[in-house]
């Protein structure tokens, strides 16, 4: 019998901090710059009720083998009582390869996408950044403000635009309690834009949420919410304007609409395309150059991604006694 860990969405927040995420990032991606990563295609399956997504990776230099199983089924808030998207990640012993801990991917998979945005500012943003303006008020929303506040520590003010504005009032009020600064709604797209030096975006929206004529000199931008071919946060000035690095270029060119369409349009080739996350992090490519440039990390999501912090998550619940243990 497999002695197996178990780890709810409750003990993996409580094992999980930003600092350290960002850190578990920087090592993924750059085993995969290097090609020591194993990253195969994610396998989508089709159901009558939904969509079932496999996420599979292997990171040697982490000890780290891991799937994430992430399933959007549109009937369950109403049928069910579940959320629509829901997530779990298969960790594995990489010597025998018996699984030893299931854990919750809810929370962990936003703070991996949290965490990769904190990376991509680190090396892209300019360097005393003070205002960071978020687009969108979710989950991600709140790790993509926590690590850019973790990677620029510069930071002294944020403001947050959500289309539901009580919604955005709520979530200034917790963020300014978390991240010791003050939070404040923007009166609008454009006053967020003008006044932020690094954009986040983590919306749902299927168009783009503001003007690309609106961004400033010396701008970084983090687009994280849209991941379908046929939707996008962001125009194609936007792109146009922006020093482009993507997590992986072939999975953006594959799904990333904020990519894909400009493309389509003729506005950009394939080549605009500056680079990966992970050429910058390894130094095989300059990040920011100067303070006039405007700089965009696209990001769409990677398995490489979860299989780290899944296993800092077990490493950290390993060394605290968390978790319950069951015999499978």
């Amino acid at each position: 019998m497999s002695n197996v860990l178990l780890l709810n969405r409750k003990q993996v927040e409580t094992v999980l901090d930003m600092k350290d995420t960002i850190k578990a990032m920087k090592t993924a991606f750059s085993q995969l710059s290097d090609g020591a990563a194993i990253l195969p295609q994610r396998i989508v399956i089709s159901s009558t009720k939904g969509l079932s997504l496999y996420m599979p990776a292997y990171l040697p230099q982490s000890k780290s083998l891991a799937v994430k199983v992430v399933t959007v089924f549109k009937e369950n808030p109403k049928s069910y009582n579940l959320p629509t998207t829901l997530g779990k990640v298969l960790l594995q012993d990489i010597d025998t390869g018996d699984v030893i801990c299931i854990m919750d991917g809810g929370y962990l998979t936003a703070m991996r996408t949290g965490a990769v945005s904190g990376c991509a500012i680190e090396y892209l943003a300019k360097k005393e950044a003070e205002t960071v303006g978020l687009f969108g008020t979710g989950v991600q929303g709140m790790t993509q403000l926590w690590a850019s506040c973790v990677a620029r520590p510069s930071i002294t003010k944020g403001k947050v635009f959500d289309v539901r504005k009580e919604v955005a009032e709520d979530f200034a009020q917790k963020m300014t309690k978390k991240l010791q600064i003050p939070v404040e709604v923007a009166t609008s797209a454009e006053d967020i834009i003008k006044s932020s030096e690094i954009i986040l975006t983590a919306t749902t929206s299927a168009l783009p949420i503001f003007h690309g004529k609106w961004i400033q000199p010396g701008t970084h931008i983090s687009g994280i919410g849209s991941h379908s071919p046929g939707t996008r946060e962001l125009d194609s000035e936007t792109i146009l304007r922006s020093k482009v690095v993507c997590d992986q270029v072939s999975a953006c060119l594959a799904e990333a609409g904020d990519i894909i369409i400009p493309i389509t349009e003729g506005n950009i080739t394939k080549e605009h395309i500056y680079g990966e996350l992970g050429e910058i992090i390894t130094g095989k490519k300059p990040g920011r150059e100067n303070d006039q440039e405007i700089t965009l990390f696209k990001s769409v999501g990677l398995a490489i991604q979860d299989a780290a912090t899944a296993r800092l998550v077990y490493d950290k619940a390993i060394a605290e006694n968390i978790g319950t243990r069951v015999e499978i």
